[in-house]
């Protein structure tokens, strides 16, 4: 019987004793055991796995009362033997930012309240063990989410110490995806205070910790910019551009074949690779694992974007919006199969592509939206080749170019409709804005009792752009009464316009032309042409604006 799909599901003990799908990765926990550097941090691109194998990792070298060894049975680490003695000895702390994308700091420094409160609890043996009585203390605080800011920021180093004392070994501290709050902040408003936040806490935790054997961090991004790992010697960075565990995230070219195999569909290696393969971890070819599972798990008789289709897309189309017209001529330029060239900053974060267009480029690449095909030195300076992965970033990137023409053709229609307005070219100007009326109302909008100030604040917000060269004023006196709308020029030589709206209702005894009559009888007895006299505007234009629901009728009654 084929195993289940659990796509989405990270907990690795879950996925073992549920009998589920899982492609091997244990050789992680090898290279990383093996590894000479303390503490470890592998970014990589969101859904590639990261969370289930920092689980694995955990459930390998934590130690506790209950016998793991099982999960590891079959798999490619239990023939390595040295590695084997090391299962289940190393105290272990394990924290997930994973989910931690809030609109305000006080939010996120209650949840992290609530993380080192649940933490505490699951080691709440030691508290018997604590030889002081601050320390009771402060397992206490943290217990019951008592604690200050600065003592979150100093609470996984305190507990290193007390497992230490307790166990006599030194501990593993696992954190995943450490950068999502960060690069959430940035578009929530809380950027300073979540990486000042950030940077204590990394550094209180990590920091010439004499508790500590090693630790494991996985995110998307490097963030070294703003010092976040000042001080961190013992810090090794293995990005998408590094050599080592570049096998470990994703699916490589023998665990496709293996898959394909185990799922009898061996036939569509190369429409997998279409769609799906293309990213380049090292010198590693790999496969995009969130979209492969999901067409397993799917079933459907066609290809289609999974990855790219997940709501974190929103970021990438948030900073591709702002670029300039070189950076969307270079998108043109990689939808035609070619490629673009330059320098890629590994540290890169949201801040930095604020000050620097050209570092979209690294951000892309480090997200997984590009990939490196080639690479050549000037001088001290590395530039790099980069090119659109596979088809199904291919189809992103085609929508978003699609959006910006949309927009274009949006905005050139709207500057139509205001230059006829102001030089009153009339049947331009009517066709536009009925346009307009009849694709931005519904009918919901335009029913009620006073639907006027629904169809005066629509046509007041279409007109604001006029203000460099117009003032549009509204329900302002002049003459004998109050006129709707005015645009007045700022050069009197030019000509000034007056609006009264109208609502047309088939209820009422009045016809259609007969209302029409009323306004502009309106305008002219109550002489609303005064203020623009005053000004010395002598070229004046009266019209009278007629809804009747989404549709509109403009009279010119000049």
């Amino acid at each position: 019987m084929m195993k289940k799909i659990a796509l989405g599901h990270s907990d690795f003990k879950t996925l073992i004793d549920n009998d589920d799908y899982f492609v091997d990765k244990s050789l992680l926990i090898k290279e990383l055991l093996e590894d000479r550097s303390q503490i470890v941090l592998i970014p990589r691109p969101r859904r590639f796995g990261k969370t289930l194998n920092l689980s694995m990792v955990r459930y390998f070298v934590e130690k506790c009362d209950e016998d793991r060894r099982y999960l590891f049975n079959n798999l490619l680490i239990e023939k390595e033997e040295e590695i084997m003695k090391k299962q289940g000895i190393y105290p272990t702390i394990y924290l997930t930012f994973k989910d931690e994308k809030h609109d305000s700091f006080d939010d996120f420094e209650m949840k992290l309240k609530v993380f080192m409160s649940e933490t505490y609890k699951s080691h709440y043996y030691l508290y018997e063990h604590l030889k002081f009585d601050d320390d009771k203390e402060f397992f206490d605080k943290t217990i019951n989410r008592k604690i200050t800011k600065a003592e979150v920021e100093i609470a996984l180093r305190k507990l290193s110490n007390y497992l230490y004392d307790y166990y006599g070994e030194k501990v593993i501290i696992l954190i995943d995806e450490y950068d999502t709050p960060i690069q959430y902040s940035y578009f929530s408003g809380i950027y300073d205070e979540t990486i000042n936040f950030m940077r204590n806490f990394l550094s209180n935790t990590l920091k010439d910790n004499i508790y500590l054997e090693k630790a494991m961090l996985t995110g998307i991004l490097r963030v070294a910019r703003e010092s976040i790992f000042s001080g961190l010697n013992n810090l090794d960075v293995y990005s998408v551009l590094r050599e080592e565990y570049s096998k470990q995230f994703g699916f490589t070219d023998v665990e496709i074949e293996n898959i394909l195999n185990d799922f009898n569909i061996l036939e569509q290696r190369e429409e997998f690779k279409k769609w799906y393969n293309g990213y380049i971890f090292g010198n590693t070819v790999i496969y995009n694992p969130w979209s492969v599972l999901s067409y397993l798990k799917d079933k459907d008789d066609y290809f289609k974007p999974y990855w790219v289709n997940t709501s974190e897309n929103k970021i990438i189309k948030t900073i591709l919006a702002k670029g300039s017209e070189d950076l969307k001529k270079s998108f043109e330029e990689l939808l035609r199969g070619n490629t673009i060239e330059t320098k890629i900053d590994e540290n890169i974060v949201m801040a930095d592509i604020e000050r620097d267009e050209n570092n979209i480029w690294s951000f892309l690449l480090m997200s997984g939206y590009l990939k490196v095909v080639g690479k050549r030195r000037e001088g001290k300076e590395f530039y790099y080749s980069l090119k659109i992965p596979n088809l199904e970033v291919e189809l992103m990137y085609e929508k978003i170019i699609r959006d910006w023409q949309s927009e274009s053709y949006i905005a050139s229609e709207y500057n139509e409709m205001l230059k006829a307005l102001v030089n009153f070219d009339f049947k331009v100007f009517k066709k536009i804005f009925a346009r307009y009326v009849r694709e931005s109302f519904s009918y919901f909008d335009v029913s009620g009792k006073m639907p006027e100030k629904v169809y005066h604040a629509f046509t007041l917000g279409l007109l604001v752009s006029l203000n460099r060269t117009h003032q549009v004023l509204s329900n302002r006196e002049s003459g004998y009464g109050r006129y709707d709308v005015m645009v007045i020029p700022r050069d009197i030589s030019k000509l000034g316009i007056i609006i009264e709206f109208k609502r047309y209702d088939e209820e009422d005894e009045e016809s259609l032309e007969e209302l029409i009559e009323e306004a502009k009888n309106q305008i002219e007895d109550k002489k609303y042409e005064t203020e623009l006299l005053d000004r010395g505007i002598s070229k004046i234009k009266k019209l009278v604006i007629v809804f009747k629901g989404k549709e509109v009728f403009i009279n010119d009654v000049s």
